[in-house]
């Protein structure tokens, strides 16, 4: 299969085209625009004959003025350091064993970041460079996941800072003058000690979970879970707290297909939204659990659980944000971790989770889980 460019186009035809699918070629061509990155591709006399439309929307280069230009004129690109690129690689020339450019930062004219990568074309081990062929990516994607780890450190750095300064603060007053405090005055800071010590763990644990999330390895342990009665312990705890009874409302319609879930992790889903209802939202918080039949044909139906509250509930404009990374809303603290973790682990269960506007005003969470497998038939 070729790419139209890399050799003498007869005349009136665009040099960047594949020619029309000829047997063998499976059918199909490949034409160099369909390709997500820039593609530019330099002749053995180092001219461009190939110049994509990526190339074009990266470099800001028309394709018409870069083709047939010597490749340091059409693509202009300096290191980091400001030394031209191709007069430094000189690509064909030096060793005759060499065979590519790994991938880079270079600078485009007026300072542009853009990856490259190049690999250089030869007929036969040692012989001359026949063909260039040059990769270029924009780079805002990976500022954007950048700028995205240096939040996450920023967020974790500062949510750290608190409880540890506490810590350090307590241990260093006890030790120093331990005899000058009252039974009740050392249990009081050693207390707030054993739960500063808790807030790390669970940031700990949230910065764990992230990884595994974002890496796909968050690991899922199938086991038979009676998610009624999982619920029925969050609220016994809250109820145990100080919190009214009368402000729970748990309905289950029966009868629930047998579920097969991770109970760590759907006890971690179940924390996490209920403690949302109970800390932001206002009024009864009522968690209702039903069967879900699946939408599609010959899929396995499943258990939804719906977490609504009463109180001013989530702005429109803020609903399509709520699972990521970060969001808080307003009058919200913590790390903004929480519901982003909660997604995760409701996809990793092949489930899926949304967030609407409730019947009494306020927010209301649905995720839906699958009835699965058991792990060691999965």
């Amino acid at each position: 299969m070729s790419v139209a460019g890399t050799s003498a186009a007869p005349e009136g035809r665009d040099p960047r085209r594949t020619p029309a699918p000829r047997q063998g070629d499976h059918g199909w061509g490949l034409d160099p625009d369909q390709l997500p990155d820039g593609l530019v591709i330099a002749d053995e006399h180092g001219r461009v004959a190939c110049f994509n439309a990526a190339a074009a929307r990266i470099t800001a280069v028309r394709p018409g003025d870069a083709l047939g230009q010597p490749l340091e004129k059409a693509l202009p690109l300096e290191d980091l350091e400001g030394r031209r690129w191709w007069q430094l690689t000189d690509p064909y020339g030096g060793l005759a064993i060499r065979a590519r450019q790994p991938e880079r930062n270079l600078l485009l004219p007026g300072g542009r970041e853009v990856l490259v990568s190049a690999r250089y074309v030869r007929e036969r081990p040692l012989g001359p460079v026949r063909r260039v062929v040059v990769s270029l990516r924009d780079t805002e994607a990976r500022r954007r996941t950048e700028r995205s780890h240096a939040e996450l450190i920023a967020t974790v750095a500062h949510e750290l800072r608190s409880p540890l300064t506490s810590v350090k603060g307590f241990t260093a007053t006890l030790l120093a003058k331990w005899e000058r405090f009252t039974d009740d005055q050392k249990r009081l800071m050693l207390e707030t000690v054993d739960a500063d010590a808790d807030r790390v763990t669970r940031l700990i644990a949230e910065l764990l979970d992230i990884s595994r999330i974002d890496s796909g390895r968050l690991e899922v342990r199938r086991q038979p879970v009676d998610i009624g009665a999982a619920v029925s312990r969050h609220i016994q705890a809250y109820v145990a707290a100080g919190q009214p009874a009368d402000r729970f409302l748990l309905r289950i319609e029966q009868p629930l297909p047998g579920l097969w879930a991770d109970p760590d992790k759907i006890d971690q889903v179940l924390s996490n939204l209920i403690e949302n209802a109970v800390r932001h939202g206002e009024g009864t918080v009522t968690i209702d659990v039903t069967p879900t039949a699946s939408p599609r044909e010959g899929e396995e139906n499943g258990t939804s659980v719906t977490v609504s509250d009463e109180g001013p509930g989530i702005p429109e404009e803020s609903m399509n944000r709520v699972f990521t990374r970060f969001w808080r809303g307003s009058k919200r603290g913590g790390t903004g971790l929480g519901l982003y973790i909660v997604k995760g682990i409701v996809e990793a269960h092949g489930g899926t989770i949304t967030v609407g506007r409730a019947p009494g005003g306020g927010a209301e969470f649905r995720f839906t889980l699958p009835v699965a497998a058991p792990a060691y038939l999965a």
